[in-house]
C-alpha cells in the first residue's frame, strides 16, 4: 500500500469513527456553561431545561457557571472546547450580539466560533413609572419628553436597558436623561421611592412590583404583547411603529460540532419547549419559550447584529 493509500485509509477510519460516535451521542454527561452567576435569570432557566434535556438524552447535564466580563469569560471557554457535543453554552443577546460592539477586544468571534442549536427563550424589556408619575401611558411619556427635552430621568440597571432607551429616543424623536444603576435592586428601590420617576428593566424583574401595585407598566418592548405582562401595551402600538427589543437566551455548541449532534440537541430541545407545562414554568421564571431550527437562530442573531451594531456605535457606548 503506497503512502497516499495509507493516508486515505486512516482518514476513512477516522471519519467512520467520528460518525459512529456522533450517532451514539451522548454516552457521557454534558456540560452547559452559563456565562453568568448562579441564581441569575439565565442560570435558573438553564438549570430547569438542563434537567429535562438530560432526562430526554439519557445523560446528566451539569450546569457550570463561568461569570465575568459581561458573559465573555464563559462564552470564550465554550468556544475553545472540543466540538464533540459535550460542552455547550447558553448564550444571550449580550454574549452573541451586543458585546462585540461594546468591548474594545473580544476573546471569541460570536458568529464564527459557534454552531447554533436553538433559540430557547425571549423576554422583553418594560418601560416603568412610579405610581405617582403623571404618565398614564407610554404615549404620554413620549409627549412630555418631546415637550421638555432631558427633563425626565430614566433609571437604567443594565446595558440592555440603556440600549432600549437609546432606541426609544432615536425612533421617537425624544430626549431623556439616562441614570445608570449597577443592578435592578437599587434601580427598583429608587424608582419606587421617587428618586427617578421612570425606569426600564426586564419584564421578569419588574413583574412582582407591577403585580403588587408598587410600579406601573407603560409599555413592553416586544413587537407583540407579552404573556409575561398580559394587558400591557407595546411601545410599537403607542407611536413607535415596528419597535422591537427583546433579550434572549440561545443554546450554542463550539464550531465544528457534528451536524448530527446539533440536530439531535435541537430536536430534543424542541420537544421540551413544545410542552405546555414547560412553557408555563418558563413564564413563571420570566421567560417566553422560543424554539426553532438552528438556521433560524443564525439568521436571527445576524439581524440583531445589524440592528444593534450601528446604534451602539452612534451612541458611543463602550465597556471595559
Amino acid at each position: 500500500m503506497n503512502f497516499f493509500a495509507r493516508v486515505f485509509a486512516v482518514l476513512l477510519v477516522l471519519c467512520v469513527g467520528i460518525g459512529a460516535s456522533a450517532q451514539s451521542y451522548p454516552v457521557k454527561p454534558i456540560r452547559i456553561i452559563v456565562p453568568y452567576q448562579a441564581g441569575q435569570g439565565t442560570d435558573v432557566a438553564t438549570r430547569y431545561l438542563g434537567d429535562l434535556l438530560g432526562k430526554s438524552l439519557g445523560q446528566p447535564i451539569v450546569v457550570d457557571n463561568k461569570a465575568g466580563a459581561g458573559g465573555n469569560i464563559g462564552a470564550a471557554e465554550a468556544a475553545r472546547a472540543a466540538p464533540d457535543g459535550y460542552t455547550l453554552v447558553m448564550g444571550t443577546n449580550a454574549t452573541h450580539v451586543l458585546n462585540q460592539f461594546l468591548y474594545p477586544s473580544m476573546p471569541f468571534d460570536a458568529e464564527k466560533d459557534f454552531e447554533a442549536v436553538s433559540l430557547v427563550s425571549t423576554f422583553p424589556m418594560v418601560v416603568l413609572a412610579n405610581v405617582s408619575a403623571p404618565y398614564t401611558s407610554f404615549a404620554a411619556l413620549m409627549a412630555d419628553a418631546k415637550a421638555k427635552p432631558n427633563s425626565i430621568n430614566v433609571g437604567l440597571p443594565s446595558t440592555t436597558a440603556r440600549l432600549a432607551l437609546e432606541m426609544i429616543q432615536k425612533q421617537g424623536g425624544a430626549a431623556m436623561t439616562a441614570v445608570p444603576y449597577k443592578g435592578s435592586g437599587t434601580s427598583m428601590t429608587d424608582l419606587m421611592g421617587g428618586q427617578v420617576l421612570v425606569g426600564i428593566d426586564t419584564a421578569s424583574a419588574a413583574r412582582p412590583f407591577i403585580s403588587n401595585g408598587k410600579l406601573k407598566a407603560l409599555a413592553v418592548t416586544s413587537l407583540k404583547e407579552s404573556a409575561l405582562l398580559p394587558g400591557v401595551k407595546t411601545a410599537a402600538s403607542q407611536g413607535l411603529d415596528g419597535f422591537q427589543m427583546v433579550a434572549w437566551n440561545a443554546l450554542y455548541a463550539p464550531h465544528g460540532t457534528p451536524a448530527v449532534i446539533v440536530q439531535k440537541l435541537n430536536a430534543e430541545l424542541s420537544k421540551i419547549l413544545g410542552q405546555p407545562e414547560v412553557r408555563q414554568r418558563l413564564l413563571d421564571l420570566g421567560h417566553e419559550a422560543a424554539g426553532g431550527p438552528p438556521d433560524a437562530l443564525t439568521s436571527f442573531a445576524r439581524s440583531e447584529r445589524e440592528k444593534w451594531g450601528p446604534l451602539i456605535k452612534s451612541a458611543g457606548l463602550k465597556l471595559e
